[in-house]
């Protein structure tokens, strides 16, 4: 197998060769924009793109550590090939690790059968790392008739979508830079009433400077008596449709917008042809109810979709002790961001 750069001219087929919207050339060229340093590589048989992967450099934020991480999210499954093309990438940019989050999914009501990859990993210097995504995700099935997805939602779900029409909630595309616009308003306001932590303005207007051409990027509000109360920008990549990002106002909860813009969420992938709805995050299979997380895990649940577990985040080591100096540092500083934005420990 032939391993190399892809080439800017290869980018449609780049795109065609990956699986999820971090993966993709767009998202690629949007982490550039921020300052982050990203190398694509290409598997080929014969002439022929096989699989790729895209890999972003990030400076470690630590006084005393020279180094580089590399970060790998949603690639494919790891191998030989892969695991050989990232130590390479490592040495090159003098990182201390690559953090790689496979896009391996399993039903999580069935024990996943993980543990040749994981040998394999772990064989190769990998060691688990700190998650940056969930280990468990809800996907839907857009293939089959609306009807039947409404009534597979809870019957609670259904009461709080058909009350929010009711009330007269609207939900409308907005995918400009007014609409960004209006999500980072929203999230502002979020943020500062759950002290929750978020990234800046700058980052989501840079996205949407260089990813609207593609068309991958939408933005939906949700309004009620004329005021937008919930925004939601969601992403559509190679027939699969996921919600990253959502931010909602406090008040008028109980005409139940963002419930309503979920399950129009549902009828816009259809509309676009997409199969499945990546709901982008979740709880695991029994969450405790004291988790802060609960109601958004209960939130998703409620839209029918099947929980799905992924092997978790592997951090492939290239010096140990140095690392293990790294990760102390790492969970100082997460314990200072804590107690800064309030977070849960």
């Amino acid at each position: 197998m032939l391993i190399r750069s892809i080439r800017s001219e290869e980018k449609e087929i780049y795109n065609l060769a990956i699986s999820h919207p971090l993966q993709s050339w767009e998202w690629g060229n949007f982490r550039e924009k921020t300052g982050v340093k990203v190398e694509r590589l290409g598997f080929f048989e014969g002439e022929k793109l096989i699989k790729g992967l895209q890999v972003t450099f990030h400076t470690i934020p630590l006084p005393g550590i020279n180094k580089q991480v590399g970060y790998l999210p949603k690639g494919f499954t790891p191998d030989e090939d892969q695991i050989s093309a990232l130590k390479q990438l490592a040495k090159r940019h003098n990182a201390l690790f690559i953090k790689i989050e496979p896009n391996l999914l399993h039903g999580a009501n069935t024990p996943p059968n993980f543990n040749q990859l994981i040998k394999t990993l772990e064989n190769n210097g990998a060691v688990p790392g700190r998650p940056l995504f969930t280990k468990y995700t809800f996907r839907l099935d857009l293939t089959k008739p609306e009807d039947k997805l409404f009534a597979n939602l809870s019957s609670k779900t259904r009461y709080n979508v058909n009350l929010a029409y009711k009330k007269g909630v609207k939900i409308f595309e907005n995918s400009t830079e007014d609409g960004m616009d209006q999500y980072i308003q929203i999230l502002e306001e979020t943020k500062s009433r759950q002290g929750f932590y978020a990234h800046n303005p700058d980052y989501f207007k840079k996205m949407w400077q260089t990813m609207s051409d593609s068309g991958m990027i939408k933005i939906f509000s949700a309004t009620y008596q004329d005021e937008v109360l919930t925004s939601w920008i969601m992403f559509v990549f190679n027939n699969v449709l996921y919600y990253p990002y959502g931010a909602s106002r406090s008040h008028h909860r109980n005409v139940m917008a963002s419930n309503l813009m979920m399950w129009e969420m549902i009828r816009y992938g259809k509309e676009e042809g997409c199969h499945t709805f990546d709901m982008w995050g979740s709880l695991g299979p029994n969450p405790s109810k004291k988790n802060p997380w609960y109601g958004f895990h209960r939130f998703k649940k409620g839209y029918g979709g099947q929980l799905m577990e992924t092997i978790g985040t592997y951090d492939l080591v290239m010096n140990l002790p140095m690392y293990r100096l790294y990760r102390i540092g790492e969970g100082l500083r997460w314990k200072w961001l804590r107690l800064k934005t309030h977070l849960p420990f």
